[in-house]
């Protein structure tokens, strides 16, 4: 099977999208089994249809709706009702294209229209039928990316490698539902042909991103748990029903997402905040998809990779059961998951849970000390191959304890300054800043600056930071029982007139310490380099140690190299979102106060006091709660070679030295009790991981 012969498997009747006329059966006892509640439910909203005067819209969600209660109860008059909305949804598609305006963002109400088409083909007079169907393919090739005309406003032309819920996505759909029905074969085999081409695209580019850990297409949990997911799960419904062939097995790495959601996950189902989050309170935004994903991996895999579907039942029995209902995108996909196998019992992760888990095509590594409400969680960006919604953020760490402790500050405050002049930028994350003079920042982030309405537009200020949103190498990483370690080289982030070297090694000594290492040679020794650390709260500085609190939690930290550096408690009011000279606000029109703690009110700035090419920032982090006054003893460790620290924490004594060549090196030792726990080298490359399972 492939794009050139896939119109030769497409079955000649209908329906075909989603299902077929085998498949309803097992959809009817799946109705009348588990789901007769939300049929009832959908049945009742289709008849408040038929009292509402249809005037053209975008109805196609409702004429699918109307076109599922005809298949189940026969009656015809569901299926008129479905012809006429799915009527004057076209004539609105095309008013919108006539008024230069999209339809939607998003592609899924022109995708149940093309479900209504298929459900009720058969109910429709053959001329009125073809005349719609000429239309509706008309309405979805004009709307296809082109150098003939420019992209409206708000109109989505992504490709595979990102949600993929644009209007290329449509040509799937439109020619699986008219090929081989004589209104315009050859347009429709097209279609076919070029959308099994991009779901096959988009197959290997996440599976590739996914790898054998499991992701998705972006490193922001908003999407690989939202939207995303959908794109994989309608094709596999899609070209099964129309060719009776299942590949879902062919791409395993679709059921691996729930471990990918489950390192993301905090006490209070939470999130860390990558990339495009909204941050106002980082609680999971879409647990009900959540919940229809992880029933999709079921339906799909139970058989397959029982391991993996039986974990994804355990996740989504972990969402409170407010959140098991339906997606109002895909209102229908409920009944499609007719296999839940009932005989596989949920199944949590293994008890001896890894330190570490390292998801390279995302560019990530998440460290926890167990998944209980008093743990420790920590993130790390790295490497990656994917930049969908993806920040200048190379390097950057998160920290979690009953609380945000070390955070991704800035609001997705959409249109104003403050997204793509702090929000994106380097200066918004906890990394280094190298403030090279009349750099010029990257001006492309979401298309360019769109400032709010009383804002005036002014270029993306030269916070300091990086201008590539991928080019940082992942060049070590390890999980023990004794710590986790990853090293990122991002000097490829920034400018490479500024710098030659900038390394970060991040090390995490369970339960709650971590060591951070920075090394950063400029090309000119007045390039003034900036560690940052962001907080919710105001911290207080003591000399070079300092302490921040969030919620329940605290991080004390201490600055032990450079030996001779300022540090500065930067934010408050008016100052919250400083990048380039000056604060970025959100606007007076944003939903939300910008005094929100989880947008990041202060942030710690460390400087050495002497300008020089090369300097070392080692930071000693403790994640704790509010108890805790004072950080753990620290000795600094100092020769030609290497630089580290000695900490001694009660009965756990712990030296961790780095290396100063451009190798990533260094070496561990820790006692407990005056036994040597682990005695060893960094290791200077990345480390295979065995599956979440064994």
């Amino acid at each position: 099977m492939n794009a050139e012969n896939i119109h030769q498997l497409v079955r000649e009747d209908h329906p075909r999208l989603f299902v077929n006329q085998g498949d309803w059966p097992a959809v009817e006892r799946n109705i009348d089994e588990k789901e007769w509640d939300l049929f009832k439910n959908i049945k009742a909203e289709v008849n408040d249809l038929t009292d509402v005067e249809v005037k053209p819209d975008d109805y196609g969600v409702d004429a699918a709706k109307a076109a599922l209660v005809y298949r189940v109860t026969g009656e015809e008059r569901y299926a008129q009702l479905s012809f006429e909305l799915l009527a004057e949804s076209v004539e609105y598609y095309h008013d919108c294209y006539q008024a230069n305006e999209p339809v939607d963002w998003h592609s899924h109400s022109r995708i149940h229209a093309w479900v209504a088409y298929d459900w009720t083909y058969d109910t429709i007079p053959v001329d009125e039928r073809k005349e719609l169907a000429t239309s509706f393919l008309k309405a979805v090739e004009q709307v296809q990316p082109t150098e003939e005309r420019e992209q409206f406003v708000g109109e989505n032309w992504s490709n595979h490698q990102s949600g993929f819920y644009g209007t290329r996505s449509l040509l799937w759909y439109a020619g699986l539902a008219t090929y081989g029905d004589g209104v315009n074969d050859d347009l429709a085999r097209h279609f076919l042909t070029r959308g099994y081409e991009m779901y096959t695209d988009l197959l290997a580019y996440r599976s590739s991103a996914a790898g054998d850990v499991g992701g998705s297409a972006s490193g922001t949990v908003a999407y690989t748990s939202g939207d995303y997911p959908w794109a994989e799960f309608n094709f596999f419904h899609t070209l099964q029903a129309a060719t009776g062939r299942d590949i879902s097995e062919k791409w395993p790495y679709v059921s691996l997402l729930p471990g990918y959601l489950f390192w993301n996950w905090l006490p209070g189902m939470r999130e860390f905040g990558a990339g495009d989050a909204h941050h106002k309170s980082n609680t999971i935004r879409n647990p009900h998809r959540i919940h229809a994903h992880c029933s999709h991996i079921v339906h799909f895999y139970g058989e397959k990779c029982p391991r993996e579907a039986a974990f994804a039942k355990w996740l989504r029995e972990r969402l409170p059961r407010e959140f098991h209902h339906n997606d109002l995108r895909w209102p229908l996909s409920r009944f499609f998951m007719t296999n839940q196998y009932p005989n596989l019992k949920p199944e949590g992760p293994p008890p001896k849970l890894g330190t570490a888990r390292h998801f390279p095509g995302l560019g990530q590594v998440f460290f926890r000390s167990g998944y209980g409400q008093g743990d420790t969680y920590a993130s790390f960006t790295t490497g990656g191959s994917v930049d969908s919604h993806k920040h200048y953020d190379h390097g950057h760490f998160n920290i979690f304890k009953k609380g945000y402790l070390a955070l991704d500050s800035g609001a997705r405050a959409y249109p104003t300054n403050h997204l793509t002049h702090y929000y994106s930028r380097t200066a918004a994350h906890n990394c280094i800043l190298i403030k090279m003079p009349g750099e010029e920042m990257p001006q492309d982030y979401w298309g360019g600056p769109a400032p709010a309405p009383k804002e005036k537009a002014v270029p993306v200020p030269n916070d300091g930071g990086q201008r590539e949103q991928l080019d940082s190498k992942t060049v070590a990483f390890e999980s023990r029982p004794e710590y986790a370690y990853a090293a990122c080289d991002a000097t490829g982030a920034y400018h490479p007139e500024k710098c030659d070297f900038v390394l970060r090694q991040f090390i995490y000594l369970p339960p709650d310490h971590f060591v951070v290492f920075d090394r950063v040679r400029a090309s000119v020794p007045d390039y003034q380099k900036t560690w940052l650390l962001h907080t919710a709260a105001e911290p207080r500085l003591d000399g070079s140690n300092f302490i921040a609190d969030h919620e329940g939690g605290r991080l004390l930290g201490k600055t032990l190299f450079p030996r001779n550096a300022s540090m500065t408690a930067v934010g408050g009011p008016g100052n919250q979102f400083m990048a380039g000279g000056r604060n970025w606000p959100l606007g007076d029109d944003f939903a939300w106060p910008e005094t929100n703690p989880l947008y990041g009110q202060w942030r710690v700035e460390v400087q050495p006091d002497e300008a020089a090419r090369d300097d070392h920032f080692l930071h000693v982090l403790h994640a704790a709660d509010q108890s805790t006054e004072t950080v753990a003893d620290m000795e600094r460790i100092e020769d030609t070679d290497h630089l580290g620290v000695r900490i001694e924490d009660g009965t756990d004594s712990c030296e961790v030295t780095f290396g100063l060549t451009e190798q990533a090196s260094g070496h561990v030792t820790r006692t407990k009790s005056d036994e040597t726990v682990v005695d060893r080298s960094l290791i200077e490359s990345v480390a295979n991981q065995e599956n979440l399972f064994n």
